[in-house]
């Protein structure tokens, strides 16, 4: 029997357990997963070309980064059309063709929604700023300055600087807690919620079986404006003006749980459907318990302890592990080891002599830990962080903060697909990103034949 004969058989489970508690998810990153046109992008397409290779690994479900309609300022992160695929992706058809491709192949299919902003060219934000009396005046964070012409409160950026940006079309600020192109959703307001269920209902009309939702403790503010207090000095650097505050205003706001109850009842509508939650920040593990708390909110939520950790120990792993004891009420986690924000974790855990074995370590304890576990893609051949030079940064937080820091773009490179195809097979193109020498030894190709590969260790596991 094949490993995707195996997978279609999987499906057959008893109809009380849901398919996600203890699913293997495999995370797809559009830009870096596979160019079908030669553009040297990722695609929709290319996705669906390459599932078999997901299909043959056994996973449960994938994840796919956003594919909507955006000028990709932050490639995809700043959405324009929550309801529509943007062109250097695809087309709504090659989505609904994907969907039926990873559906016969016994794959699940959950997508991202970034609901706490949008981008500034999104049709909302257009009419918003136009001026305070508009429809959808109130669909954004808009707040007048101090009598001193500053922002309205001291609240920062995550990606650098004030998190306010003066318009003078009305005269007012607008918040934004990452780029200035990126305007917060005033989830405050009940008509933009609805908006936003709607978006989540288009999507599973077309047979999406879950969502991850991005940077979900953002997605409401202090309505007083309050300024954040500074943070303590417990030692940790701090490179950023966002680190040197406790995100206590900006963020974290009380009334998301309600939010939450009206996503829980909408997938309730369509079945069994997965919800995942991202959570970072000062009080994550607090924020992930109340998402996921009872019948009524999330199914999940994962945090960041691994993807920023600098070291990889047994007591590290325990302590993780020990947030999430099995008790009764107590919401089900999700871990990642890497993802398309994170350096990836070989780099950070095992210095390169010690990375094959390293790798398959790690690769056990990952399969072990009690929770669903998020796959990153090419975490399976055991890819390592490019170095991306200066001139071939994307990433505007890379930009913005080089050299001081790894760089997202670092664990966005292309997938390698055939070791001695030009550009790995990932293109015919120029990559938008380098693939990187050492990444391309570790090509699908090249350790699908071999019984010790991580990669088919991964498969087994």
């Amino acid at each position: 029997m094949t490993a995707t004969s195996e997978k279609l058989t999987s499906l057959d489970v008893p109809t009380d357990f849901p398919w996600w508690r203890g699913a293997a998810i495999y995370q797809i990153y559009p830009r870096s997963f596979c160019d079908s046109n030669g553009d040297g992008i990722g695609d929709l397409l290319g996705i669906t070309a390459r599932l078999d290779h997901v299909a043959r690994l056994g996973v449960d479900a994938v994840w796919i980064s956003p594919f909507f309609t955006s000028p990709m300022k932050d490639f995809g992160y700043d959405v324009a059309d929550y309801c529509d695929v943007d062109p250097i992706f695809g087309t709504l058809a090659d989505f609904d063709a994907l969907i039926a491709r990873a559906h016969e192949l016994g794959i699940k299919v959950t997508i991202d929604q970034v609901f706490a902003h949008t981008s500034d060219q999104h049709a909302w934000f257009v009419e918003s700023r136009k001026d305070r009396t508009n429809p959808k005046a109130d669909w954004y964070v808009w707040a007048d300055p101090k009598p001193d012409g500053s922002p309205p409160s001291n609240w920062q950026s995550v990606f650098g600087g004030p998190a306010w940006t003066w318009d003078a079309r009305r005269r007012q600020y607008y918040l934004h807690n990452f780029l200035s192109s990126q305007p917060q959703i005033n989830a405050h307001n009940a008509e933009v919620q609805d908006a936003l269920l709607a978006a989540m209902r288009f999507w599973l009309e077309r047979g999406v079986d879950g969502f991850r939702l991005d940077a979900l403790n953002f997605l409401m503010h202090d309505l007083d404006m309050r300024d954040n207090p500074p943070a303590p000095n417990d030692g940790r650097r701090k490179t950023r003006p966002f680190d040197f505050q406790l995100k206590l205003y900006n963020q974290s706001h009380p009334d998301i749980l309600n939010f939450i109850k009206r996503v829980r009842a909408v997938c309730n509508e369509y079945g069994a459907v997965f919800t995942v939650a991202e959570v970072g920040g000062d009080i994550a593990e607090t924020e992930m318990k109340a998402f996921t708390a009872g019948e009524d909110h999330l199914n999940s939520a994962y945090g960041f302890d691994f993807l920023y950790a600098d070291a990889l120990t047994p007591q590290f792993v325990a302590e993780a592990v020990a947030k999430w004891p099995d008790e009764p009420g107590m919401g089900w986690p999700s871990w990642a080891f890497e993802n398309h924000d994170a350096p990836r974790a070989l780099s950070r855990w095992s210095a390169p002599e010690h990375r094959e074995a390293f790798g398959r370590m790690k690769a056990m304890l990952f399969a072990s830990l009690r929770g669903n576990i998020i796959v990153y893609q090419g975490e399976e051949l055991g890819l390592t962080q490019v170095d991306i030079p200066f001139e071939r940064l994307q990433d505007p937080e890379a930009i913005a903060n080089w050299p001081l820091t790894l760089s997202r773009d670092g664990a966005r490179t292309p997938m390698p697909w055939h070791a001695q195809a030009d550009e790995g097979g990932f293109t015919t193109g120029l990559p938008w990103l380098p693939l990187g020498e050492e990444n391309l030894s570790y090509a699908v190709d090249s350790q699908e034949g071999d019984p010790a590969s991580l990669l088919n260790l991964t498969t087994k596991l």
